[in-house]
């Protein structure tokens, strides 16, 4: 099958995007993180990327039973702390994968 070759991209109403002239999609997957150090304990990875713009969405998928946020969004990373679902559980080392959009 050949590539989607995509013409237009739809900003649902109430929505705005982060720049009138493009959309930004960016995506890294296989993101390493380390394990947590005890039941309980969140990991914080830094995560790089280039140009970002000064507004945009990060989407995480963690890989493993974990609730996750980011913080510290600059033009250039952010931050992922993954968390246990359950504070019995420890974080295992593994990867995530990320999705940024603007």
């Amino acid at each position: 099958m050949p590539p989607l070759d995509q013409h237009t991209i739809e900003i649902p109403d109430d929505a705005l995007p982060a720049r009138q002239d493009r959309t930004t999609i960016g995506s890294i997957p296989g993101v390493a993180n380390v394990a947590g150090g005890s039941a309980g304990a969140a990991v914080v990875t830094a995560v790089a990327m280039k140009n970002l713009p000064e507004s945009y969405s990060v989407l995480v998928n963690p890989g493993q039973d974990a609730t996750w946020f980011v913080s510290g969004k600059t033009n250039s990373g952010f931050n992922v702390t993954l968390n246990p679902r359950l504070s019995t559980n420890t974080l295992a080392a593994g990867s995530f994968d990320v999705v940024v959009i603007a």
